[in-house]
């Protein structure tokens, strides 16, 4: 659909702005979604020209989507973003050759292990550019673990449970390990395909690469035109029924480079399953952080909560909604940090207030940038994926 288009279908009502975050921080009408669909709507008609102070406003802009979800209008704000985004390209500031490490598993492994190796970065650091020296300060250290309690803690498992002999097969599902997830989120996926095949899915894998999120979300159109074609290529080599990762932040776009294919989050398929899984108690308080891609784009929030409320004795304190964020959105916390600390600061202040002993939060860019903060204020508060709490949990049949 072209620009103008998208711009049109907003009648500026201002129900999104008591959701924007970055309107929230600013308290300025162009860094709202109705203020970025203005300035989107003069670049399409040619009534200005691109240049830094216009751009400036899109750049910020998280793509949380907490406005499309309230739009009574339903504008596609996503997709004008990327439009737009795209019109401009990306930004000179952007860290392009950092994110040619972060999108590249193996690369991204080696360079986290040669830092870990050498202790580069404490000579070093304070001599790289704002974003090297962020991704840095987010490569996480020795865990802090939540504690089991239901005797003796697991053991690693060496890899999924066999498959059930009871009952029928659902169908196979595909998981995408994604990039960053592929090495900071191995252990959730592990504990995903454990519970989907207790569940009674067949599950296979796809490579890990990029889906090309973090170039659409740019505006580096022909590197995720290319992510795309690698996403459909890999899927029909899976032969299966369904796509899923653990990491809601690529969801959209694998689910723009396979429109016919039913593309989720865990939660879904698991929760239509639930009758089939079982788990031992967890007598603690837990927060759980809900991402905003998981709460706009895979609407999964509910199915998540219904599978935690299958733990006994298990109390979740769950986050405020919009407008909090915790700013990670992709490459703003590496372009943006100032910005993304300011919003992960908003979070946090709810967090020090609850009495848990432990995060849930299903994004690894906002798990990692959550506990660097919690670091920065001295904070041990262990940070887990709930998938990874719910395979520990699992009672095997």
């Amino acid at each position: 659909m072209p620009l103008a288009v998208l711009a049109d279908q907003c009648v500026q009502c201002g129900l999104c702005l008591p959701v924007c975050p970055t309107y929230a921080l600013d308290g300025n009408e162009a860094e709202s979604p109705r203020g970025r669909i203005a300035i989107a709507a003069a670049l399409a008609r040619g009534q200005v020209s691109p240049n830094a102070e216009l751009r400036e406003p899109l750049d910020h802009c998280l793509g949380c989507l907490s406005c499309e979800r309230v739009c009574p209008a339903g504008v596609k704000y996503e997709a004008l973003l990327v439009e737009t985004r795209s019109l401009l390209g990306p930004a000179p500031e952007r860290p392009t050759a950092l994110l040619e490490v972060v999108k590249r598993p193996r690369l991204n492994l080696w360079a986290q292990r040669l830092v870990r190796w050498t202790g580069v970065w404490r000579w070093l650091g304070h001599a790289l550019p704002g974003a090297w020296r962020e991704a840095l300060a987010l490569a996480p250290g020795k865990p802090h673990e939540l504690h089991h309690v239901h005797g003796k803690p697991k053991q690693p498992r060496p890899g999924p449970p066999p498959p059930s002999r009871k009952g029928k097969k659902v169908g196979t599902v595909a998981l995408f390990p994604g990039c960053v997830a592929s090495i900071y989120d191995a252990e959730a996926e592990r504990a995903t395909e454990m519970l989907l095949v207790a569940a009674g899915y067949q599950v296979t894998h796809l490579p890990a690469f990029c889906c090309g999120a973090l170039d659409s979300h740019d505006g580096a159109s022909r590197e995720a035109d290319a992510a795309a074609a690698h996403v459909r290529q890999a899927w029909a080599n899976a032969k299966a029924d369904h796509l899923v990762t653990v990491t809601p932040g690529c969801l959209s776009t694998l689910r723009k480079a396979l429109p016919e294919v039913r593309v989720d989050d865990p939660y879904r398929l698991l929760a239509e399953r639930i009758d089939t899984l079982a788990f031992h108690p967890y007598p603690r308080q837990l927060a759980l952080h809900v991402p905003c891609t998981q709460a706009n784009v895979a609407r999964s929030d509910a199915a998540l909560l219904k599978l935690l409320r299958r733990i006994p004795q298990l109390e979740l304190k769950r986050l405020p909604a919009p407008p909090y964020c915790c700013g990670a959105a992709g490459s703003h916390l590496l372009q943006f940090p100032e910005r993304a600390a300011q919003l992960r600061e908003s979070v946090l202040a709810h967090i020090t207030t609850l009495d848990v002993q432990g995060l849930l939060s299903s994004n690894i860019g906002c798990r990692l940038h959550l506990a660097a903060g919690l670091k920065e204020h001295a904070s041990a508060l262990p940070t887990l994926h709930p998938l990874t709490l719910l395979a520990q949990q699992w009672i095997p049949s």
